[in-house]
């Protein structure tokens, strides 16, 4: 599966993109927050990707922070929301009111956002309120530096393997952190160790 794309910007639309990587075009579907700070066409785009395959379609979407994704991941899980409705969601509200709104059990607020009704707003609530991340934690997430093409590769090849993202990426920062060489197999062997666990 696709975790991640790295290449230039040829098209840009409000809910779509093209990432052209490696002489391929890629069509990105992306989030009004991730569309906002994307830098002009021709410019180089790092996107963290989630493929969503049906019997009948491939389609990624992409996102500019690692955050913004896993909140992504964590609303497809809730019955009735599929990753349309899913980027609905993430362009309506910023995450960090949507977090609060969720784990506050606001139905008022989350039912504001197109497309989502009290029935959703109430499995939102009761599916997501204990798997969030508390207020603020989504800020020290953002000051994880970018990752190196090694650490990428590292994240990609644990996603592959089954392991969650959001833990192959902690247990990847952890191995950093560590001073572990910046080769693939040491970054790998460490970040699987501590993944396994």
């Amino acid at each position: 599966m696709i975790a991640h794309l790295r290449g230039k910007l040829i098209s840009r639309h409000p809910n779509l993109v093209v990432l052209e990587t490696g002489g391929v075009g890629y069509n990105v579907t992306v989030s009004v927050p991730t569309f906002s700070e994307l830098p002009g066409l021709g410019s180089e785009v790092s996107l963290h990707i989630h493929t969503h395959v049906r019997e009948d379609q491939l389609a990624l979407y992409g996102f500019l922070r690692p955050e913004e994704k896993h909140l992504f991941e964590k609303l497809i899980t809730v019955s009735g929301i599929g990753p349309k409705l899913a980027i609905t969601v993430l362009s309506g509200m910023p995450a960090e009111e949507m977090i609060n709104a969720i784990r506050g059990n606001d139905l008022a607020k989350l039912t504001k956002v197109p497309g989502v009704g009290r029935k959703t707003a109430e499995r939102m609530v009761l599916e997501l309120r204990d798997k969030l991340p508390p207020a603020g934690a989504t800020d020290e997430v953002r000051a994880v530096p970018s990752l190196s093409a090694t650490q990428e590769d590292v994240l990609s090849a644990l996603t592959n393997l089954g392991f969650q993202h959001a833990a192959a990426e902690k247990a990847l920062a952890q191995t950093a952190k560590n001073g572990s060489a910046e080769s693939f197999d040491a970054l790998f062997r460490g970040a699987l160790a501590l993944v396994s666990k």
